[in-house]
C-alpha cells in the first residue's frame, strides 16, 4: 500500500469549515492576549489585580463566551481534519496511518519549538501528542468514536468534579503572589534566558504527568466527535441536514448557557470549573460550529462571515503570528508591557490584531494556496514539495 498522498484541493474546501476555525483563532486571542500579558491565569488573582467594574465585566464575558470554547472548538475541528483526511487517503489506497502518523509528528515539532521558545499555553505539542490516540480509532465505526467521546467527557469531568465537591467550599481560588512575581521580573524585565526559563516553569505547571489526563479529557472526546460528525455529513451537506443541525444548535445552546452561564446564578464554586469547561465548552464549541455553517448558507451570513475563512485557511500560521505578536509586545525581549494591559486594552489589542490578519490573510491567499506554515507541513507530512504558488496548481 502506498504511504504519501496529496493534500486537500481548494475545490473540495467547505468555506464554512474555514470561516469556523478563523473564529476558532479569534477566540483563542481573546483567551491568549491575557494569559500572555499577565499570570493572574495560572496563578490567580485577576480580580484583585484588575479591580474595575469594566475589568471584571469583561473578565465574565470571556470566561463564559470564549474561555475552554474555542481550543475544544478547534479540537473539534482537529478531528474533523483528521477523518476528512483519513477518508481521502483511503480511497485513493494511500496507507492513512502511516501519512496521518506522520503529519502529527511533524505538529509535534511544532509544537515543541512554540511551546519551550514562544508561549507557554502551546496547543500544538498536546495535539500532535494526544492526536496519536487517533491512529487507534481511525478504523472504528461511527457508533465506537461517539461512545468513546461521550465516556471520556462524562466519566472523568463527573468523577472530578464530585471530587472536587467534597473537598469543600474552600477548594480554588488562592493567589500564588511568589509565582506572580516571579513571571512579572522574568517576563517583564528579565533577559532571552530568562523568559525562556520562565516559560518552561509555566509550560510545567500546566502539563506535568499528573494533568495528562485532565488534557486528554478535554481534548480527545472533541477529536472523536469531529471524526463522528465527518463520518454523518452533517456539515458536509448542511441543507440536506437541516432538522438535524437545528436541533444540535438548540441542545447544545442550552447546554452552553447552562454550563457556561448558570454558574454564575451561584457564585461560580472553583469546584464546578471542570464541569463548566469540559461540558459548557465543547456545548458552546458545537453550537459555534454549527451556527457558522447555519449562517453561511444565507448569502447575508456568509458576507458577514467570509473575513474569518481567510484566516482560518491559514489557521497554524496566523496562531504562530499571534504568539510572536504577544511575545514581542509583552515580554522584556520586546515592548515589555507584561502585566501593564487591562483587560479592556487585551480586547481592542485582539479586536486590531484579528484585523490586520483578515487582511494579510486575503492578501496572501491571492498568490499562494498555503500558508508558509501550512506548506511546510503538508510537505514533510507527505514527503513531498507541495506547490505553493496559485500558478503552479495543476
Amino acid at each position: 500500500m502506498k504511504d504519501t498522498g496529496t493534500p486537500l484541493r481548494e475545490a473540495e474546501r467547505l468555506e464554512w469549515i474555514d470561516a469556523a476555525r478563523g473564529l476558532a483563532i479569534l477566540g483563542i486571542f481573546m483567551v491568549n492576549v491575557p494569559a500572555f500579558n499577565a499570570p493572574y491565569f495560572l496563578y490567580g488573582g485577576e480580580e484583585v489585580y484588575w479591580p474595575s467594574a469594566t475589568s471584571h465585566t469583561i473578565q465574565t464575558i470571556i470566561d463564559i463566551f470564549f474561555q475552554a470554547s474555542f481550543y475544544t472548538l478547534f479540537s473539534f475541528l482537529f478531528g474533523f481534519g483528521i477523518e476528512m483526511m483519513r477518508g481521502r487517503l483511503a480511497a485513493k489506497g494511500f496507507n492513512e496511518k502511516q501519512v496521518i502518523g506522520r503529519r502529527l509528528l511533524v505538529l509535534i515539532g511544532f509544537g515543541l519549538i512554540h511551546a519551550f521558545l514562544i508561549w507557554h499555553g502551546d496547543i500544538l505539542l498536546s495535539y500532535g501528542l494526544i492526536g496519536l490516540l487517533l491512529l487507534f480509532f481511525l478504523n472504528r465505526s461511527g457508533k465506537t468514536l461517539l461512545a468513546w467521546g461521550f465516556a471520556t467527557l462524562l466519566f472523568f469531568t463527573s468523577f472530578f468534579t464530585f471530587s472536587l465537591y467534597n473537598l469543600g467550599p474552600d477548594y480554588g481560588g488562592g493567589i500564588n503572589e511568589p509565582a506572580i512575581e516571579q513571571a512579572k521580573a522574568n517576563y517583564g524585565s528579565g533577559t532571552l534566558f530568562d523568559i525562556w526559563s520562565q516559560n518552561w516553569n509555566d509550560w510545567y505547571y500546566t502539563n506535568a504527568p499528573m494533568n495528562w489526563p485532565f488534557l486528554i479529557m478535554s481534548l480527545l472526546p472533541m477529536f472523536l466527535f469531529g471524526m463522528y460528525v465527518v463520518r454523518k455529513k452533517w456539515l458536509h451537506q448542511p441543507a440536506a441536514h437541516q432538522t438535524a443541525l437545528f436541533s444540535l444548535w438548540v441542545v447544545t445552546l442550552l447546554l452552553f448557557l447552562g454550563f457556561k452561564a448558570g454558574p454564575y446564578f451561584f457564585g461560580n464554586p472553583a469546584w464546578f470549573q471542570m464541569m463548566q469547561d469540559n461540558i459548557g465548552g465543547s456545548a458552546s464549541a458545537i453550537f459555534y460550529v454549527v451556527s457558522v455553517t447555519l449562517l453561511y448558507q444565507r448569502s447575508l451570513g456568509k458576507r458577514a462571515l467570509h473575513g474569518l475563512s481567510y484566516v482560518g485557511r491559514l489557521s497554524l500560521s496566523n496562531y504562530i503570528l499571534q504568539s510572536l505578536f504577544s511575545f514581542l509586545l509583552f515580554y522584556s525581549a520586546g515592548f515589555g508591557l507584561y502585566g501593564q494591559v487591562s483587560p479592556l486594552w487585551s480586547v481592542i489589542i485582539v479586536v486590531l490584531f484579528y484585523s490586520v490578519q483578515i487582511v494579510l490573510s486575503k492578501w496572501w491567499l491571492k498568490t499562494y494556496r498555503f500558508g508558509p506554515l501550512e506548506w511546510l507541513w503538508r510537505t514533510l507530512t507527505y514527503s513531498k514539495k507541495q506547490p505553493i504558488r496559485r500558478r503552479q496548481e495543476g
